[in-house]
């Protein structure tokens, strides 16, 4: 995961609580808790990731 150029959710707040970061790698798209960087993480595909962040919109 070193290398990987992960970005926190716009969402999250800065006072800690629900805050996730993703990073892109191809062909998947990686998601973990942001206060728990060295847990799990999970992996989507890209094409799984477009259709859940349409969902959002």
């Amino acid at each position: 995961m070193d290398g990987l150029n992960w970005r926190k959710a716009s969402y999250s707040g800065s006072g800690g609580g629900g805050c996730v970061e993703v990073a892109s790698s191809d062909p998947v798209v990686l998601v973990r808790d942001t206060t728990d960087r060295d847990g799990s993480t999970l992996t989507f595909s890209v094409e799984a990731w477009g259709l859940f962040t349409a969902s959002l919109r």
